[in-house]
């Protein structure tokens, strides 16, 4: 019995210099912390509480090899933590939320080559796709899946009448939409943050307090701009889906409404799919302006290709125009102007939508030059 209070106390000296109530140098904070992994091996064998506290324990070892760039070493020490994690699980329901907290942080850890600052997929996917994560990123984004989607099991059977895990089924959800977007899901993953957004609403409105208020809030702002983010690669058959199956929120409809028209799908169309009235999709399409961004580029002598100067890469901010309308317009100025080789030079535009990125990802591509005719057609995102 000695030797558990022993380790618990231990414990309890590592959580306050943890949390930031208590100071020490890295070196000690290191050491402290391998002395209470070390102490808590032998009584996690039988004890569910140490079994527990070893979990979570390796898995801020974990967090801190991540943040020192060890991801190898952090995804080995959570993989370890999460079969402490596992095993105590059911003993208590703070056992349970600390083992589903394991299971979101390996799912980050190992999708994290699939994502940008934006946690949007690095990688476009789709038949347009130019590049592509590698079988072994692509392998590990599976099993990033995996994980997050047994943390939203584990959080869901939790007592839901507390808000606690209420909040944490919510988080749960936010990061299943992000490893869905990472593997090409688009719909799915929008559908993910859109549910996650109806758990956080929900906590808002019974928020006890400022700070859960703040909370709240700050993850309702994140969920929003991950949603206009992400509805720039569906395409209108998933908006339209989404419609159906009330996970388009109504602030999202002039987004949507703007993304359908990029893609060259006609007023009626969109009023139909979206169910909306043609004057509400007529309105929205005149007050919300989308940024198309473009870029012409002509191969040299040396085969490579050179960007042209401005106005022929830049960007300008547009009202009901398709991105085949824009791209057409531009091609026929180009074409028309001295910087244009003509049949001197193959030159090929790329037109984006909100920001230049990889090619795969453009709403409009266009060649033109030696044995090619200048055309080309609106992408649908992939």
């Amino acid at each position: 019995m000695a030797l558990r209070e022993d380790v618990l106390r231990l414990d309890a000296r590592w959580a306050q210099i943890r949390s930031g109530t208590a100071r020490a140098a890295p070196a000690e904070a290191e050491a402290l912390l391998t002395e209470l992994i070390g102490a808590l091996r032998e009584p996690a064998r039988t004890d569910p509480e140490c079994a527990a506290r070893l979990g979570l324990r390796l898995g801020d070892l974990a967090a801190r090899r991540f943040a020192g760039g060890d991801r190898a070493g952090a995804l080995a020490a959570v993989e370890e933590g999460l079969r402490y994690g596992r095993q105590a699980a059911g003993h208590a329901p703070e056992y349970a939320r600390w083992y589903a907290r394991g299971l979101i942080n390996q799912g980050v850890w190992l999708s994290w080559p699939l994502s940008d600052g934006a946690r949007l997929p690095r990688h476009p996917l789709g038949p347009r796709a130019e590049s592509g994560p590698s079988a072994m990123e692509r392998a590990a984004g599976e099993r990033a899946l995996d994980l997050t989607r047994a943390a939203v099991e584990v959080w869901a059977a939790l007592d839901q009448r507390d808000p606690v895990n209420r909040r944490g089924l919510a988080q749960a959800k936010v990061f299943l939409g992000d490893r869905l977007a990472e593997l090409g899901s688009a719909e799915e993953a929008v559908a993910w943050a859109v549910d996650a957004e109806g758990g956080f609403r929900h906590l808002l409105r019974a928020a006890p307090g400022a700070e859960e208020a703040q909370e709240a809030e700050e993850a309702l702002d994140h969920i929003g701009r991950q949603l206009e983010l992400r509805l720039r690669f569906l395409p209108f058959d998933s908006l339209v889906s989404l419609r159906a199956r009330g996970l388009l929120p109504e602030p999202l409809l002039p987004q949507a409404v703007v993304a359908a028209r990029i893609q060259g799908v006609a007023e009626p169309e969109i009023a139909g799919g979206l169910r909306l009235d043609a004057e509400q999709v007529r309105t929205m399409l005149e007050v919300t302006p989308w940024l198309a961004v473009w870029r012409f580029e002509v191969r040299g002598p040396d085969g490579l290709w050179n960007v042209q100067e401005h106005p022929w890469h830049g960007g300008s901010e547009v009202r009901n125009r398709t991105a085949e309308d824009i791209g057409h317009e531009l091609i026929r100025g180009f074409t028309a102007s001295a910087d244009c080789p003509g049949e001197g030079a193959p030159w090929r535009l790329r037109l984006w939508w909100h920001e230049e990125g990889d090619p795969a990802g453009a709403r409009f591509r266009a060649v033109g030059g030696p044995d090619t005719a200048p055309d080309g057609a609106a992408d649908t995102p992939s």
